[in-house]
């Protein structure tokens, strides 16, 4: 058996022309346009090239994105004070704080500061409860573009047995969530699993979020499982998941490779997310909203 490679490239793609030609559709009726607050913190080189990407995926499909930087050692109180700013800005639809703050913010409460209504990341407690109880106003990006990949894949989520393996708020227990809401039978592993080998040989469907390059080998997976790998490592100068594709890939009958999987679905889940907060500030109902 040789797995499917799953072209997360290919299916953000086909995303990013939906929601650019919806845009398009909302101008020409006048509706305006969805925009876009990104706010960053620092001079990390790696968020400068997750905001440099985002922007360029915004200009592309014709959301009006705006970064707004900050030295790192902007006090809590000036950064609360913008976010504030942006919550009431007409024009802002969607407000982003990229991740990791400098450890003198309080993130919790820097993210709590952005409105439920324009929190296109899905990290306020206000949608993580309503994510919780499968009403869900904005999912969190990478893992909506997990199941959007599965989705669009065909792969069958319904009484299957889900695995993830890695609990994150931003990742890990979202998913899990998901595959519940969508009938799947799910376990969740992390570092004191005790024998994370039998858990993961039990699974149907295997999501891969630990953040420990190649920590899922072969041997590990169940024969015809579908596996979505989550990480992303830059190991001996080349970018590496948590999954070891080469010995896996002969095993599962999909899998998503690194680069080029899961990584370009979180940015088009943003786009989507932004899009939904434009179109709910309209009050377009279900069915008028983008998919």
């Amino acid at each position: 058996m040789a797995a499917r490679i799953v072209d997360g490239k290919r299916v953000a793609a086909a995303m990013r022309a939906e929601i650019r030609e919806r845009i398009q559709g909302l101008r020409r009726d006048n509706r305006g346009v969805p925009g876009l607050a990104v706010v960053r913190v620092g001079d990390d080189p790696a968020s400068a090239a997750y905001v440099r990407s985002k922007a360029k995926a915004c200009q592309e499909v014709g959301i009006a994105a705006r970064e707004i930087g900050f030295p790192g050692f902007v006090p809590h109180d000036e950064l609360v004070a913008h976010l504030e700013a942006l919550n009431r800005d007409a024009a802002v639809h969607g407000i982003l704080v990229q991740l990791p703050l400098p450890p003198h913010l309080d993130e919790r409460a820097v993210l709590e500061t952005v409105d439920p209504v324009k929190d296109v990341d899905g990290f306020t407690y206000a949608n993580i409860g309503r994510l919780v109880e499968n009403r869900a106003r904005f999912v969190p990006c990478t893992p909506a573009g997990i199941l959007e990949l599965l989705d669009r894949e065909k792969i069958e989520i319904a009484g299957r047995r889900a695995v993830v393996v890695g609990r994150s708020e931003i990742v890990g227990k979202p998913t899990a969530m998901l595959l519940l809401h969508r009938h799947a039978t799910v376990t969740i592993c992390h570092s004191r699993t005790a024998d994370l080998a039998a858990e993961t040989r039990r699974a149907d469907i295997l999501i891969a979020a630990a953040g420990r390059p190649r920590l899922i080998t072969g041997s590990m997976v169940t024969p015809g499982a579908a596996i979505v790998d989550v990480g992303i490592t830059r190991v001996g100068g080349r970018l590496v998941g948590d999954v070891d594709f080469d010995s896996v890939a002969p095993v599962a009958s999909a899998v998503t490779p690194v680069p080029g999987g899961v990584g370009p679905m979180t940015v088009a889940m943003l786009l989507r997310n932004t899009l939904r907060a434009f179109e709910m500030g309209l009050g377009l109902g279900p069915a008028e909203r983008s998919a």
